[in-house]
């Protein structure tokens, strides 16, 4: 099994990014999907999550409004659209597969480092 995430790079404040988590060797629609960030001495945090089957998905409030997250089962991929972006999204992202969003997580990705100037 193994999560790709890539789509990371350098924005402006108030830009957008697109990320993307392309899993292999697991059955996309079978996992809640989430993605988490660790920011330069800060613990890390779940900032959004789709449930398997798509049925529900979940936004911290630090995110909310401004980043969407929806899956392609067919390519196996997930994706995390940031819009609006401020320095203080910087961060290596991450993203995981488990059967319940953010709890016991089964498989990790490599980060993928998204830095916001202002």
């Amino acid at each position: 099994v193994q999560l790709q995430a890539s789509g990371g790079g350098l924005v402006q404040a108030g830009g957008s990014l697109r990320l993307s988590c392309l899993a292999s060797g697991l059955t996309f629609g079978d996992y809640a999907i989430s993605w988490f960030r660790r920011a330069p001495e800060r613990e890390r945090e779940g900032i959004s999550c789709t449930s398997s089957r798509s049925t529900s998905t979940w936004y911290a409030d630090s995110v909310k409004g401004r980043f969407t997250i929806f899956k392609d089962n067919a390519e196996n991929t997930l994706y995390l659209q940031m819009d609006s972006l401020k320095p203080e999204d910087t961060a290596v992202y991450y993203c995981a597969a488990s059967s319940s969003c953010f709890v016991g997580m089964s498989y990790w990705g490599k980060g993928t480092q998204v830095t916001v100037s202002s």
